[in-house]
């Protein structure tokens, strides 16, 4: 099995091409390490996984990569994902987003690709649940009204996956994933706040919390993300399905659970203000992947917390 991987040296990235050269494939990453990182990928590289670096925006170069690799399966990861940047410049956020996704689309048409999966967010899309509250947790079928330009971003890349799907005859499948969690999610880089909280209490930093704290999301460990990716692989579900584990946990209680895995105890923040397009309330209801894919989150939160700093943050 030939598999492409486009941000393969990133935080999710990583761990799913880790997952496909264990299962036997032959594997091609495209990254432009801007975010991911080469270190990301160094057992696999060691094992022969490939990394080509290039801009998942530049055509030319998309076109040419996957045609000359001609993969069977493509995971398409490759996006801007931090709501704070999305907002301060939208125009790259729908470069990276929307044209980047148009890019691996149409490259994996022309080399005949047999499946695409395609990584959305279901943080983001549905947009705010504090007014919604009959609706959360948030299924498949709640109206998307994103709340950021991020979400906006995938929502339209989206459009275009299920474009390509009915006039273009490509197999597909998109997953909207919650908040993911993890091993190797940078603090400095990602907008992953349990990587933030984790950096800041091992360094001896004084939390900030943003807003309230009251905040809510649904927290889901990589590696059952990385499940989620390869059940739909095998499957010929379009999507879009929940990756998440339809519980609703507060930034504050967050912060109680890692500072209780960390030895920390109960810490009290610092408070600031606010930061646009980030949504109070949003968790997902996953039970359509079980359903149609068979999946399942294997880790609650606080097993996921325990594995994430066992392997060292």
């Amino acid at each position: 099995m030939k598999s492409l991987v486009t941000g393969g040296a990133g935080f999710i990235g990583s761990h799913l091409v880790d997952a496909l050269a264990a299962r036997g494939d032959e594997v091609l990453v495209l990254d432009d390490l801007s975010s991911g990182k080469r270190e990301n990928l160094s057992s696999a590289l060691e094992a022969g996984v490939r990394l080509t670096e290039l801009d998942v925006a530049d055509s030319a170069a998309v076109l040419e990569a996957i045609g000359g690799f001609e993969p069977q399966s493509v995971f398409h990861l490759a996006a801007q994902i931090d709501v704070r940047k999305s907002m301060a410049d939208p125009g790259f956020d729908a470069r990276l987003n929307v044209v980047g996704t148009v890019n691996v689309l149409e490259a994996a048409i022309r080399a005949d690709a047999s499946r695409l999966v395609f990584t959305s967010t279901g943080g983001a899309i549905y947009g705010e649940g504090a007014h919604r509250a009959d609706e959360l947790p948030f299924a498949e079928t709640a109206r998307c009204a994103p709340f950021s330009v991020y979400g906006q971003s995938k929502l339209a890349a989206e459009g275009y996956v299920d474009l390509y799907m009915r006039t273009r005859g490509l197999s597909a499948g998109t997953l909207r994933l919650g908040n993911v969690y993890g091993p190797r999610q940078d603090p400095a880089t990602e907008a992953g706040v349990v990587a933030i909280f984790c950096d800041w209490l091992q360094r001896g930093v004084h939390p900030s919390v943003f807003g309230t704290g009251e905040q809510t999301r649904d927290y889901i460990y990589v590696a059952d993300v990385v499940d989620a990716l390869l059940a739909m692989e095998s499957s010929i579900e379009p999507g879009p399905l929940n990756v998440g584990t339809g519980v609703e946990t507060s930034v504050l209680e967050l912060l109680r659970l890692v500072g209780g895995a960390t030895g920390h105890g109960e810490i009290e923040p610092e408070f600031a203000a606010p930061r646009a397009g980030e949504v109070e309330r949003t968790y997902l209801d996953p039970t359509a992947a079980a359903e149609r894919i068979g999946w399942r989150a294997k880790r609650t939160l606080e097993t996921g917390l325990e594995q994430t700093l066992a392997a060292g943050g």
